[in-house]
C-alpha cells in the first residue's frame, strides 16, 4: 500500500505485539547491505493481536527507539512499515477479461465476498499475474482494515516519521527469501512468531496463498510454564536451553509440554499443502510439488526444531536466508548478529529492501 513513487532509502519498521524491530539498507557497488538494524521489545498489552491499545504509551517507547537509530548517523525520516498478518488478506482472485481501469471496482464484491469488514473499511491494493489463461486475469489482492492502518499512520506521523509505504507481513518475508522475488516451483515459507505462526505459499513470482494459526513461540513457553506449574520466565529459559531435545528428564519434560503445539503445528502443514495442491487454480499447469519449506521468524531457532519437522514431515526444511536478495557475507558489517538469529529480522529486511534504490 504505497502513498507515493518513491525512490529514497527507506527504514524497514517491523511492529508486533512484543518488538520492535528495525533495518537500514545501503547501496554499495558490491551490493545491497545492512548498514544497522534495531530491536526494542514492547511491553506486554500495548498492542494486541495487531492493535494498537495505548498509542500514548506506545509513542513513548518509539521515542527512545527512534533516538537510538540517530544516534548511529542514520537521519532518514521515511519508513515502510509492517501491518499485522492477523488483520489482513491476501489471496490471488480470479476476474473475467476487463480493462485495467475497471479492475479497481470489480474487486471490491470479491473483497467483500473474502474478508470479514465491508468494502469502505478497508484499504487494498493489486496487481495483475501473468497468465496463460485467454478467459480470466489472475490479481494478487492484499487488504487491511483503515482503522488499523490509520492507527499504525497516525503513531508515524506523530513520531515525525513518513511513511512511504505499509505491506502485510508476508510480503515482506517473501521479498526477503526468495531470490530475485522468483520460484520455479512451490515454496513454503513459515514465519514463526511471538503470537502466531504465519504460512506463505510462494509461486513463479508471487504469494499465491497464507494462512496463519496461534502457535507460536511464546505459546510453546506458556505450554510449558502450564505443565511444569512454574513462571513463564523460567519456561521461556527452559525452552532455549532443551529445545526439542528429550535427553535426561528434565529435556522429556519441555518435549512432552509442548509436543500437543507441535502436532498442531505438523498437522498445519499437511493440511495446507494438500489443500493447496488440490485447490491451486490460478497455477495454470505449473508444478504444484512443494521444493522445500523454510523457516523465519524468532521461533525458527528453536534448537532441533527443522530436524523434528523434517522428520515428520519428510520434506527438505531449513532455515531461511534473509540475506539472499543482499550482497555477499552481508555479515562482516554485523559481526554481533549470528547467522541463525538473522531470521528474527526477515520482515523487517524486505520491508527494507521495498523502496532501496537498484542503481548507485
Amino acid at each position: 500500500m504505497s502513498f507515493f513513487s518513491f525512490k529514497e532509502t527507506a527504514i524497514g519498521l517491523d511492529i508486533s505485539d512484543y518488538s520492535i524491530k528495525a533495518v537500514y539498507l545501503k547501496n554499495t557497488r558490491q551490493g545491497k547491505i545492512i548498514k544497522n538494524l534495531f530491536e526494542l521489545a514492547i511491553p506486554p498489552g500495548l498492542i494486541n493481536q495487531g492493535e494498537i491499545q495505548n498509542q500514548d504509551k506506545l509513542f513513548e517507547i518509539f521515542k527512545e527507539f527512534l533516538k537510538k537509530i540517530k544516534a548511529s548517523r542514520i537521519k532518514t525520516p521515511y519508513i515502510v512499515s509492517s501491518l499485522p498478518e492477523e488483520k489482513s488478506f491476501i489471496s490471488v482472485i480470479q476476474l473475467p477479461k476487463m480493462e485495467e481501469k475497471e479492475i479497481g471496482s470489480a474487486l471490491g464484491f470479491e473483497i467483500e465476498a473474502n474478508v470479514p469488514y465491508a468494502f469502505q473499511e478497508v484499504y487494498f491494493d493489486w496487481k495483475s499475474l501473468p497468465s496463460a489463461s485467454l478467459d480470466h486475469l489472475d490479481i494478487l489482492v492484499a487488504a487491511s482494515p483503515k482503522k488499523i492502518v490509520d492507527s499504525y499512520f497516525s503513531l508515524l506521523k506523530r513520531l515525525k516519521l513518513i511513511s512511504v509505504a505499509f505491506e502485510i507481513e508476508s510480503q515482506a518475508i517473501a521479498r526477503a527469501l526468495i531470490k530475485n522475488e522468483i520460484q520455479e516451483k512451490p515454496i513454503l515459507l513459515i514465519d514463526l512468531g511471538a503470537t502466531r505462526t504465519s504460512f506463505i505459499i510462494f509461486s513463479g513470482g508471487s504469494i499465491r496463498f497464507t494462512s496463519s494459526i496461534p502457535v507460536s513461540s511464546k505459546d510453546l513457553t506458556s505450554a510449558i510454564a502450564d505443565v511444569l506449574k512454574i513462571p513463564e520466565n523460567e519456561a521461556e529459559i527452559l525452552k532455549i536451553k532443551h529445545g526439542l531435545d528429550k535427553k535426561g528428564t528434565e529435556g522429556i519434560k519441555i518435549f512432552d509440554a509442548i509436543l500437543p503445539r507441535l502436532t498442531a503445528l505438523i498437522e498445519k502443514i499437511q493440511n495446507l499443502i494438500i489443500f493447496y495442491q488440490s485447490h491451486a487454480k490460478h497455477e495454470h499447469g505449473r508444478i504444484l510439488e512443494f521444493e522445500n519449506i523454510l523457516l523465519s521468524g524468532g521461533g525458527a531457532n528453536l534448537a532441533g526444531l527443522s530436524q523434528y519437522l523434517k522428520e515428520e514431515l519428510k520434506r527438505k526444511i531449513g532455515l531461511g536466508n534473509p540475506f539472499v536478495n543482499l550482497a555477499k557475507s552481508p555479515t562482516k558489517f554485523l559481526s554481533d548478529l549470528a547467522p541463525d538469529k538473522a531470521v528474527a529480522f526477515t520482515t523487517a529486511i524486505g520491508l527494507a529492501l521495498r523502496n532501496i534504490e537498484t542503481e548507485i
